[in-house]
C-alpha cells in the first residue's frame, strides 16, 4: 500500500470543501493537520506507518459494509506471503478496540462488538440514503463504514486518537475512492463554529467524558443543518428528572467520567439546549460479551473494571455500565 501523506490523503476532501463554499474550513483543517503531522508528530507514528506499509496490494477488492464484520474480500485466494504480510501489518496496528473487521478472511475480533450497538441504533434512524453524516468520537471508523453501507452520501469522523486514523486507513486503502469517507484526527471543538453542514450527527460514547455535557450538546447542534438529526448514546443511571451521578474519582477505572444522568435528565438537557422531539430509543446494559479482551486487544477490559463479587457494580461500587440511545432534532 502507498505510504501515508496527509496532503494526498485529504486532497479530495479539501477540494470538496472548496467547491462547496467552505474554504474557511479547508484552511483551518490544513493548519490543524500540519501541526498534527509535521510540527508535533506522535512518537509512535513511524511504527504505525510501517505497519500500514506492510499491508499488501490486492486487486479487485469487494467491500461488504452492511454486515456485522465490515468485510474486504477478493475473488482470488491470497498467496501465503501476502496473507502473512496482511496479518503482520494489522497486528502492528493493535490494539483494535472498535469493530469487528474481516480483511480477506483475517478476522479482527475487536474489544467492542460495535455491531451490537449499530444493530440497536439502526432501526430508529431516519433513512441514511444520501445524507451528510458526522460521527464524533468515531474510534477506528467502524460505524462510518456501516453508515456508507446504508447508503450515506458522505461520512466524516472526528477522533483525536491517531492510531484510530491508521486503522481506518487500513480499510480505506482497499475500498473505492468513490466512497466518500474521511476520519479527521481532531476534536469536536476543533471544527469551525456554527458549521451547520450535516444531516445527521452521531455522538456515541462521548458525553460522559465531557466536563460540560451541555456545551457538548450545543457543539453537536452547531454541526447540524436546520432540521438535522442528533443520535446520542451515553452512560446513564436510574433516577428522576434532574438526577445525575458524578463519580468521586474514577468510574470503571476511568478518570475522565464526569456525569452519568438519568434518561429523563438527558431529555431535559436536550430541551434546554434547543433540541426538539427528543426520545429514548434504547437502554441496554453493557456486558462482558459486548466489551472484552481479545487476541487483538490484550489489555484490561470490562471484566477487570467490575466488582468481582457483584458484576452489577463497577469496581468502585457504582452502578454497572448501562447505555441509553436518544434521538432528537434540530429545529
Amino acid at each position: 500500500m502507498t505510504r501515508f501523506n496527509w496532503q494526498t490523503c485529504y486532497a479530495p476532501l479539501f477540494d470538496e470543501l472548496t467547491n462547496s463554499g467552505r474554504q474557511h474550513w479547508r484552511e483551518l483543517l490544513e493548519t490543524q493537520l500540519h501541526k498534527r503531522f509535521d510540527q508535533n508528530p506522535h512518537g509512535d507514528i513511524s511504527r504505525w506507518l510501517s505497519a500500514l506499509d506492510t499491508l499488501p496490494a490486492i486487486d479487485a477488492v469487494r467491500p461488504e459494509l452492511n454486515q456485522s464484520a465490515v468485510g474486504l474480500y477478493s475473488e482470488k485466494m491470497l498467496p501465503d506471503e501476502a496473507r502473512q504480510q496482511l496479518e503482520s501489518g494489522l497486528r502492528g496496528l493493535m490494539p483494535w478496540r472498535k469493530g469487528p473487521f474481516d480483511f480477506f478472511d483475517t478476522r479482527i475480533d475487536t474489544e467492542w462488538r460495535s455491531d451490537w450497538k449499530w444493530d440497536r441504533v439502526l432501526p430508529h434512524l431516519s433513512d441514511l440514503s444520501g445524507r451528510q453524516i458526522l460521527d464524533v468520537g468515531c474510534g477506528s471508523g467502524y460505524h462510518l463504514w456501516r453508515m456508507l453501507g446504508e447508503g450515506a452520501g458522505r461520512v466524516i469522523g472526528v477522533d483525536p486518537g491517531l492510531l484510530f486514523l491508521f486503522q481506518f486507513l487500513a480499510v480505506k486503502g482497499y475500498v473505492s475512492p468513490a466512497l466518500r469517507a474521511d476520519l479527521l484526527p481532531i476534536k469536536l471543538e476543533d471544527l469551525p463554529p456554527r458549521l451547520e453542514s450535516f444531516d445527521t450527527t452521531f455522538s456515541m460514547g462521548v458525553l460522559y467524558h465531557r466536563r460540560s455535557p451541555l456545551d457538548h450538546l450545543l457543539e453537536l447542534k452547531d454541526t447540524l443543518k436546520p432540521g438535522g438529526e442528533l443520535v446520542l448514546e451515553t452512560l446513564v443511571v436510574e433516577g428522576p428528572e434532574g438526577y445525575s451521578l458524578m463519580p468521586e474519582d474514577r468510574y470503571g477505572q476511568m478518570r475522565n467520567v464526569w456525569f452519568l444522568p438519568s434518561c429523563d435528565t438527558l431529555l431535559l438537557w436536550l430541551r434546554r439546549t434547543g433540541f426538539v422531539n427528543g426520545r429514548v430509543v434504547d437502554v441496554s446494559v453493557t456486558t462482558t460479551d459486548e466489551q472484552r479482551q481479545t487476541e487483538w486487544m490484550r489489555f484490561n477490559s470490562l471484566a477487570d473494571f467490575l466488582d468481582p463479587d457483584d458484576p452489577g457494580k463497577t469496581i468502585e461500587g457504582y452502578p454497572g455500565p448501562k447505555r441509553a440511545t436518544l434521538i432528537a432534532g434540530k429545529p
